[in-house]
């Protein structure tokens, strides 16, 4: 047994000094001077995280990532800034899919972000509406690119397993948080800010926001899902808070979603609208599965349609992580 835990305790401590551990710094401190660079100087697998630590500093950079077990860690949420401005109808007039098409660009499992901005700066940059050529386009060969058209801040492409701890994520168009893998897309999300346009949060597949703020800028709905593959995909709002323009909207959908709203606080601005179906010719399998259970709108009046209707046999204690992820994953461990 003495042997044994010598050997375990000796496997332990290689492993500690073989992990990778990298420092980025814009004024030439660290190893690296860019995010992608560092990125790039990484082996392309590995079965262990590799950590990148970023400096406080703003980052115009567009961000690809293609290999698997990385964690970035910024020195501060609000100071460690990675901004770049991409409207995705533009982009899309040159090429076929959006990979790209986001400040950060996640092609890669097991990825954490911790104590960052992530910002697609177009609409926030945007001085006048810009009719653009455009390839691509069947009908007009051309597109007109607006302030409020789709922005995002971070897509991922064939990736799952994200999980974002004390980070903002920020656009002032639509899908600024675009997690798409509506087949076996697992994403988490922590004590995060998420501000944008229409469907600014919009996950596909199963996913877990926690102590998050949403912020609407425009749109007619703030939060969406994809759960169109799977029966059991949801995506699980908790302890979140929900704020915006005058009139702003809660959420909408136009595939099959399940959504459920756990002890979330609505300003008293949001507008008298539920979370809606959007007229589509989609076939919807599973019926309209928006559910509630104490939330509550600022200033005590609530809305009746958001009062408590959780399937039965659910309550606050049963809808966690686990029940969400199946067991497959806890994201709520970690490093």
């Amino acid at each position: 047994m003495r042997l044994l835990a010598t050997i375990l305790t000796l496997c332990i401590a290689l492993q500690a000094q073989s992990q990778v551990k990298i420092k980025v710094d814009p004024s030439g401190k660290g190893d690296f001077k860019t995010i992608q660079g560092a990125i790039n100087s990484l082996a392309d697998t590995s079965s262990a995280t590799r950590y990148i630590y970023i400096a406080k500093g703003v980052y115009h950079e567009k961000i690809y990532i293609e290999k698997n077990n990385i964690e970035f860690i910024g020195d501060d949420r609000d100071k460690t800034i990675i901004t770049y401005a991409i409207a995705r109808d533009e982009w899309r007039c040159g090429h076929q899919d959006d990979w790209g098409v986001a400040t950060f660009n996640v092609g890669a499992n097991d990825i954490s972000l911790v104590n960052l901005t992530i910002t697609n700066s177009y609409g926030f940059d945007w001085k006048k509406d810009t009719i653009i050529p455009c390839a691509l386009d069947t009908v007009t060969h051309q597109k007109k690119l607006t302030k409020t058209g789709h922005q995002m801040a971070m897509r991922t492409m064939n990736a799952t397993r994200l999980r974002a701890m004390n980070c903002n994520f920020l656009s002032w168009g639509g899908d600024t948080v675009s997690p798409w893998e509506v087949d076996n897309g697992f994403w988490y999300f922590y004590n995060c800010r998420m501000e944008g346009g229409v469907d600014f949060y919009c996950p596909r597949g199963w996913a877990w926001a926690e102590n998050c703020e949403f912020i609407s800028h425009n749109g007619p709905a703030a939060i969406w899902h994809d759960g169109s593959h799977n029966e059991d995909s949801k995506s699980v709002l908790y302890n979140c808070t929900f704020k915006g323009y005058d009139g702003f909207y809660l959420g909408r959908y136009h595939r099959d979603a399940q959504i459920y709203l756990v002890n979330c606080k609505f300003a008293a601005n949001m507008k008298d609208t539920a979370i809606y179906r959007v007229p589509t010719t989609n076939t919807i399998q599973w019926g309209h599965r928006i559910y509630y259970y104490n939330c509550h709108r600022e200033g005590g009046n609530d809305y009746s349609w958001f009062a408590d209707n959780l399937p039965a046999g659910l309550d606050g204690r049963t809808i966690n992580q686990q029940w969400v992820f199946k067991n497959k994953w806890r994201p709520d461990i970690w490093r």
